[in-house]
This record gives structure tokens, sequence and C-alpha cells, in this order.
């Protein structure tokens, strides 16, 4: 299954966020990686910034160029704001919801867990971490699955809320209320950009 394998660290320096969770690297060194990271004065083109939001989209949430170019394809067919469409149906990504829910501290670890078959949406197992959840679908972890220290140890940890879904951690189980509005997205990306940079 395709993903990005490289290293995160220099991805979260370029970005100057971490987005790939807390990160000592961006802290020690908050410029971009490379020789002439620290100097770098040169200023972007329009262009530049544009692919830059879109690259952090993408490594936001664990997607490579043809699944994500797939997901704006079917963002810019829904009725609506092409950008906000885009981000809520990146919102709505299993391995997403995984993440948000607590079940798994990385967008990259709730990805191994739906793979490896920890996960079931409406009481069956789901491998596909690019599942897209509908309205009150219920995602819960597997009963075998229960007992990992590392998934106890996930919930027990995660005291975030977020509005459109709702958490029982004592059933290890939540539910995906509905897509999420724009302004309930926590993500620092500017959508914007990435429609511009498409539209070209």
């Amino acid at each position: 299954m395709a993903r990005y394998r490289g290293p995160k660290q220099k991805v979260a320096r370029r970005f100057k966020e971490p987005i790939f969770g807390p990160s000592k690297a961006l802290e020690r060194k908050p410029y971009p990686p490379g020789q002439h990271g620290r100097n770098r004065r040169r200023r972007e083109s329009e262009y530049a910034v544009q692919l830059k939001e879109k690259q952090k989209a993408k490594y936001t949430y664990g997607l490579l160029e043809r699944q994500f170019k797939n997901l704006f394809d079917k963002a810019t067919r829904k009725q609506g704001v092409t950008g906000e469409n885009l981000l809520r149906f990146l919102e709505a990504r299993l391995d997403n919801v995984v993440f948000r829910l607590g079940i798994a501290r990385t967008r990259r670890q709730a990805r191994q867990f739906v793979t490896h078959g920890h996960i079931m949406v409406n009481g069956e197992p789901v491998n596909i971490p690019s599942y897209e959840l509908q309205a009150d679908d219920i995602v819960a972890v597997r009963p075998k699955s229960r007992q990992l220290e590392v998934i106890k140890d996930n919930i027990e940890r995660q005291r975030r809320n977020y509005a459109w879904m709702e958490m029982d951690r004592n059933e290890m189980k939540g539910r995906f209320i509905a897509l999420p509005e724009r302004e309930e997205i926590p993500e620092n990306i500017d959508e914007q950009l990435i429609v511009e940079l498409y539209s070209k």
C-alpha cells in the first residue's frame, strides 16, 4: 500500500509546522532543512506558495499525489465550495477519524491500526484507510484488539473533543455525526491556494 516513507522531521521543518505531531527537531531548528535553510531569504513565487500548501495538506493527511488529485476532483463535482469540500472529505477518511477519536496517537498509527484489522465500522471489520465515513457511522475497536496496551493508552490520554464526532471511551467506540464545517477543522491549511493551483 503506497504511502510516504521518507524523513518526517525534514518535512515538518520545511513547512515550519509539526504536521506529524510534536517535534523536538522543529523546536531546535525552526528553519527549513538543507545547506541554505537558515539563510534563505528568496521571495517565493505565487506558484511555489500554492504548491507548498498542497504538499502540506498531502503530508498532513498522509495521501500521495494521485489519491489527493482524485479527492480534489470529487470535491469539484460536489455542490458547494471546492476547498471546503476537499477538507471535509479528508476529515471523513477512516484513518483520520480513528486519529481524531484518540484511538491512535498519529494518523500514521491510525492507518496501521486500520490495515491490521483492529477497526470496525458499523460492526464490520474495515481495513481500508481511505474508507469514506457517512453520517452516523459507528467506528469501534475490534473486541479482540481492546486489550492492546497501545490502544488503551491512547484512549486514556485523548482529551480532545470535536463537534462532528463523539467518543465513548469505555466502549472504545465513536460516532461520526456528520461532515465538519470548515471553521471546526483545526488544521492550518489554506484550501483556497490548493484550488488556485489545480485551476491553472
